[in-house]
């Protein structure tokens, strides 16, 4: 199992591809090491990361309603999967 990774891009360098360019190399990086599937835990108002993620493959596989605080509002959490050669 590779470690769980959060990874936060400064608002200064949003937009840049940086994100993009991350998620390529842990993809292809995941792959090499011949993970199968990737998953993929994001707060459902991220609109931005959720974005990233599908357009790299990644599907919604569900659904966690309330299940963490940020900034003392209860979130739902979306998970997302990627399988092997979806998307990259």
């Amino acid at each position: 199992m590779l470690p769980r990774r959060s990874i936060y891009i400064a608002a200064t360098e949003r937009g840049k591809g940086i994100g993009t360019e991350l998620l390529r190399s842990l993809i292809r990086e995941s792959e090499e090491q011949g993970y199968w599937t990737l998953l993929a835990k994001i707060f459902a108002e991220n609109e931005s990361s959720m974005a990233l993620v599908r357009k790299h493959g990644f599907r919604e596989v569900g659904r966690l309603r309330k299940i963490g605080q940020h900034k003392g509002q209860w979130r739902d959490v979306v998970l997302l999967e990627r399988r092997v050669g979806e998307g990259l």
